[in-house]
């Protein structure tokens, strides 16, 4: 049978219109034409056993070049095209990597060796096992940070401290140091281990809960931790160290207390190497189109510092600290203190979502400009062998850094062979050049993690921009930011998140209600507050919400039903009980009009019979008997009836037709009908369920039918498993479109053909 007709043309202005002509379906008769199943059944166990066998057998190759990467690209490495640009990209970052190492290392308070070597062994293992051609892994200011935290905690300078000569202090530095880096392998190992098994379980998608906001707002406060770190390197003075919320303002108060003891040449050489990079910095930006590589001002700076302290003798001369003894060669592998696991695991949980989102982030971002594919689940795996194997090698954890993941790309890297160079310069630094930068002053590396933050401040431009565009994403923003400022970095990640997820629920639960009209000769339903052409049908109340339903807003949804269709549900309920208690009352005094009718007729018949004896006749009354037993008193003109009892019924049914038109006048003249746009919804739970059962009823008792369009299969079978459907509300109250559910109301309504076409074409034309 065809059921439906489709025509295409070109309309008078040269756009395109179609014409579709069919039956109106509601959800029984679309499962008929779609021939819909009701269970579908997968695969035996049997089959799939084989098929298992047969994919490990035939796929076996595929699993391998999709675990490790390396395998399915290096084969096709083309070193004409990008044997260029990847070693002068890898000499580039190679050598950023080298300030930004031994600088970071400050911040995970480690020597700044242990930096080096963590530029050098997770970026092997991220060139085997990540996906990502642009990104540079390795140290990064905000991991470095949070490292740091926990080594400081679990590892206080007050637990170092001896007696020295003439009754002095002294603190034991090789022994803190020893036990800050195994507080961080330690911490570096979990973190690893937590991001494989995330990354097994396919459990990339967890940074989706860490919105772009959120991100960009904690990276900002992390940001401004590091400042403060720093601080105290560039001054040269030695505060307390405070732990817990607010310990950043307890550090700025403390800090503020210790100016007046400010080490004058710490302080000089902080102010000329912040000029000089500042200065430099601007130049590359500037002239970042005519330069051929960005001027190394970093690692000039580190050299020059080197000179000058090494020449001048700061240490001995002035007092300003240096980096110290930097032994040379590699560290061989050892297990990390596994005893600390349990004092770290929470921060280890913190560091692995948080280096993961950054990372992940970075590397989407570069794979859309160029066009290739990032699999986040792999990158998750990546980034935990990354630390899981560092952790062995003594390094902190790491993530990508946006400095020189942007210096990677500029200069020409295309793949992560880019990433080996790098760590080759890395290598033969730790291997010969290390111990030559025993005389670098710290400052000089404080001020240059001081201005590389500078990209995480110019985030504070999003302030105006999302004021602009979304002020619930602004709050999000600020509110990580102050979290992380004021709870420090692992509450403040938690909080943030507990925020913005209920910044989700706030909204699914003051969603936008509307009611929709249809625009002229379209099947299209938009709303008519916001679309001046979009008409409401007369009598059709169409119901949309912009959230979708479920228990938190599902009371919500009901009373904005209520308040948009105005129909007084409980109001006209009450009012037809009270007229239903009326009609009883009346009902029992009619009982007892009809058996004074009864006497009443009797008597009648009893004088007609003398009447007919006497054959008396009177001028002004007449008695009349029908055959039907109905008395008729005629006096002159105008009749008077009595109506036996055997009428009541039909009396009872008048009255009640009478009583409940007169209760729901208002209701008629305005709505007959009421459709539900489901669109939105998704799902169904058990409150949601007890609701829509609650509309239908409530409504029906004021003659009012819901129908609901636009339901999803998988919303239908919920309905049916919850026990939805039944006699007075069958899959006949569904629709697949508005349109239908539309028509089916007009039908309902009687109207002839032509007014059916005058009111709502069937066919739609564009």
């Amino acid at each position: 049978m065809n059921m439906n007709r489709t025509g295409m043309g070109f309309s008078e202005h040269g756009g395109a219109k179609f014409c579709v002509e069919r039956i109106i379906l509601d959800e029984l008769k679309l499962e008929e034409v779609a021939q819909r199943q009701t269970e579908i059944h997968g695969p035996s166990i049997k089959k799939k056993i084989c098929d298992s066998i047969r994919c490990f057998v035939g796929q076996w190759k595929i699993w391998i070049l999709t675990w490790i990467p390396v395998l399915s690209w290096i084969p096709q490495y083309s070193v004409q095209e990008n044997g260029l640009g990847d070693l002068v990209s890898g000499v580039s970052v190679g050598i950023m990597h080298l300030p930004q190492g031994m600088a970071y290392a400050l911040l995970a308070s480690v020597p700044p060796v242990f930096g080096l070597y963590t530029s050098f062994y997770p970026v092997l293992v991220y060139f085997i096992f990540g996906t990502s051609k642009h990104v540079s892994i390795g140290t990064f200011a905000v991991i470095s940070i949070m490292i740091g935290s926990v080594s400081e905690r679990l590892a206080p300078e007050d637990h170092f401290l001896t007696n020295g000569t003439n009754g002095s202090v002294v603190m034991d530095t090789e022994a803190r140091d020893v036990q800050r880096v195994k507080v961080a392998a330690a911490t570096t190992l979990l973190c690893g281990i937590f991001q494989v098994l995330l990354g097994l379980v396919r459990f990339g998608f967890v940074v989706t809960y860490l919105s772009e906001p959120l991100v960009r707002g904690y990276t900002t406060g992390a940001a401004t931790h590091v400042i403060i770190s720093q601080l105290k390197f560039m001054l040269g003075v030695s505060p307390r160290r405070f732990t817990g919320p607010l310990q950043l303002l307890y550090t700025l108060v403390e800090l503020g207390s210790l100016l007046l003891q400010t080490h004058i040449p710490t302080l000089v050489i902080s102010l000329v190497a912040l000029t000089a990079l500042v200065i430099v910095k601007e130049i590359n930006s500037c002239y970042r189109h005519k330069l051929f590589l960005p001027v190394p001002i970093e690692l000039m700076l580190i050299i020059a510092g080197t000179l000058v302290s090494h020449y001048t003798d700061l240490k001995a001369g002035n007092g300003v600290d240096v980096v110290g003894k930097i032994p040379s060669g590699l560290v061989p592998p050892r297990v990390p203190e596994v005893g600390f696991f349990s004092s770290v695991v929470g921060d280890a949980f913190t560091v692995a979502v948080v280096g993961y989102a950054i990372s992940i982030s970075l590397g989407k971002t570069f794979a859309l400009k160029y066009g290739y594919k990032v699999d986040s689940n792999q990158e998750l795996l990546a980034l935990g062998f990354s630390n899981v194997i560092g952790g062995f090698f003594q390094c902190y954890s790491v993530t990508s850094s946006l400095s020189r993941s942007l210096v990677q790309e500029s200069t020409g890297g295309k793949t992560q062979v880019a990433g080996v160079i790098s760590a080759v310069i890395v290598l033969i630094t730790v291997l010969k050049l290390g111990s030559l930068f025993e005389e670098l002053p710290t400052a000089v590396l404080s001020t240059i993690v001081f201005v590389n933050l500078k990209g995480m401040f110019m985030q504070c431009q999003d302030i105006p921009a999302l004021w602009k565009s979304n002020r619930v994403d602004l709050l999000v923003w600020l509110v990580t930011f102050l979290c992380t400022v004021l709870l420090n970095l692992d509450l403040g990640l938690a909080a943030s998140i507990i925020f913005t997820l209920l910044t989700v629920i706030f909204r699914t639960q003051r969603p936008r209600y509307s009611l929709l009209g249809r625009v002229p000769d379209t099947e299209l339903y938009l709303e008519t507050e916001s679309n001046k052409e979009a008409k409401a049908i007369p009598g059709i109340t169409i119901f949309r919400s912009s959230a979708m339903l479920y228990y938190a807003n599902a009371e919500l949804y009901q009373e904005a039903l209520l308040e948009k269709c105005g129909i007084n549900v409980p109001e006209l309920k009450k009012r037809k009980e009270e007229e239903r208690a009326k009609k009883r009352q009346q009902k029992g005094k009619d009982k007892q009009t009809g058996v004074l009718r009864e006497l009443a007729n009797r008597m009648l018949v009893s004088m007609k019979n003398v009447s007919e004896s006497v054959h008396c006749q009177r001028t002004d009354h007449e008695h009349i008997i029908n055959d039907n037993g109905i008395a008729t008193v005629g006096h002159g003109n105008t009749n008077h009836g009595f109506q036996p009892e055997q009428d009541s019924e039909e009396e009872e049914e008048r009255d009640n037709t009478e009583t409940h038109s007169s209760s729901c006048d208002n209701v008629q003249e305005h709505t007959h009908s009421i459709i539900l746009d489901f669109t939105p919804v998704s799902f169904i739970d058990t409150v949601t369920l007890k609701t829509l059962e609650n509309i239908f009823q409530n409504f029906a008792e004021v003659d009012v039918t819901v129908y609901i369009a636009g339901c999803q299969v998988c919303v239908v079978q919920q309905l049916e498993r919850g026990g939805f459907f039944s006699e007075s509300v069958s899959k006949g109250r569904l629709f697949p479109s508005i349109h239908d559910a539309v028509l089916h109301c007009l039908c309902l309504r009687d109207l002839s053909c032509s007014e059916l076409a005058l009111e709502m074409p069937c066919v739609t034309r564009f």
